[in-house]
C-alpha cells in the first residue's frame, strides 16, 4: 500500500479520517505507523496528500491533520479489453489494471473462454471493488477505472465498441505476421490525440471468426513479438508501450521524424 486510500465514510466530522479492516492493519504491520508519522493518502475519487497518524488501535487507525491538495495522476488513455482470464488470475488482473491507471477495463467473452469463468465468486461486486482499490493502493491514484463485462462477444464488437470507442484507435494483439503496437499505432490512422483501446484474446488467441469481426469493426492487428506473455504481463507490455508512443509522439520537437525512428527501434 502506496498510498491510504480513504472513503468518504472515513471521514470524520472534525476533519480527522478513521480506516479500519485491511487498511488499518496495513498501516499497523507493513507501515507499522505509530502516532505522529505521516503517510501518503487520497480520497477515492478525489485529491491525494498526506495525514498524520493520530492513534493506532487493534481494530482502527485515526489521521489528523488531513491535507489532500494534489490531483490524482491523469489516466493514460488505454482502454483494455481483455478475454475473461482463469479466476485464480483475475485478482491480479483488476489490480494491474487499476494500478497500470487504464481508462477503462472490458472483461469479454470468446469462443477459448471458458463460460464458468464469469461465474467466478471473484467477480462479484464487493471483491472485484477491493481488487481495483488494492491497485489504485499499489499504484498511487485514486480514480478507479470503469469496469465492465461482456458476456456475448458479437454483440460487444458490432453494437457496443462503437458507441463506447468510436473516437479511440482500435487495435487488437493477435499472433502472426502483423507490425508491433507502435506500428499498428500509425496504422490505424487516428490522431496522436486519440484514446485507445486495445483487445487481448485468451491463451491461443482469438478464432479466426472473431479476428474477422474485430477487423470489420476497425481494429488493427498488432503482434506482441516471440514470447508467450501471461495475461497480466501483456497488459503491463502493453501498457508501457503505448506510453512509449505516446511519449514519442508529444516529447520530441522534432516531430514525425523522431516519431519513426522510434517506431522502427521498438519495432526491431
Amino acid at each position: 500500500m502506496n498510498l491510504v486510500l480513504f472513503t468518504d465514510e472515513d471521514l470524520l466530522p472534525d476533519g480527522r479520517a478513521r480506516v479500519c479492516g485491511r487498511r488499518a492493519r496495513h498501516v499497523r504491520e507493513v507501515h507499522r505507523a505509530e502516532p505522529g508519522k505521516i503517510l501518503r493518502t487520497g480520497l477515492l475519487g478525489g485529491r491525494m496528500g498526506t495525514a498524520r497518524v493520530a492513534s493506532v488501535t487493534s481494530e482502527a487507525v485515526t489521521f489528523e491533520d488531513v491535507s489532500l491538495t494534489d490531483e490524482p495522476p491523469p489516466k493514460t488513455g488505454l482502454h483494455l479489453i481483455l478475454a475473461m482470464p482463469r479466476p485464480k488470475v483475475l485478482t491480479r488482473v483488476l489490480e494491474a489494471a487499476a494500478s497500470l491507471g487504464v481508462n477503462s477495463l472490458t472483461l469479454l467473452n470468446a469462443a477459448r473462454v471458458e463460460k464458468s469463468y464469469f461465474d467466478s465468486p471473484r467477480l462479484d461486486d464487493v471483491t472485484a471493488h477491493e481488487a481495483l482499490l488494492r491497485g489504485l493502493e499499489q499504484g498511487c491514484d485514486t480514480v478507479l477505472p470503469v469496469l465492465r463485462l461482456a458476456r456475448r462477444f458479437r454483440p460487444f464488437v458490432e453494437d457496443e465498441v462503437p458507441v463506447l470507442f468510436d473516437r479511440c484507435r482500435l487495435l487488437a494483439a493477435h499472433p502472426g505476421p502483423f507490425p508491433g503496437l507502435s506500428g499498428a499505432w500509425l496504422k490505424s490512422g487516428q490522431t496522436p490525440h486519440a484514446e485507445t483501446a486495445v483487445a487481448l484474446g485468451p491463451e491461443g488467441g482469438f478464432v479466426p471468426f472473431e479476428v474477422d469481426l474485430l477487423q470489420s469493426a476497425g481494429f488493427t492487428l498488432f503482434q506482441l513479438g516471440p514470447r508467450i506473455l501471461r495475461v497480466e504481463t501483456a497488459a503491463a507490455f502493453i501498457a508501457g508501450q503505448a506510453a512509449a508512443v505516446q511519449e514519442a509522439l508529444f516529447g520530441s520537437l522534432t516531430g514525425r521524424a523522431a516519431l519513426t525512428t522510434s517506431i522502427q527501434e521498438t519495432s526491431a
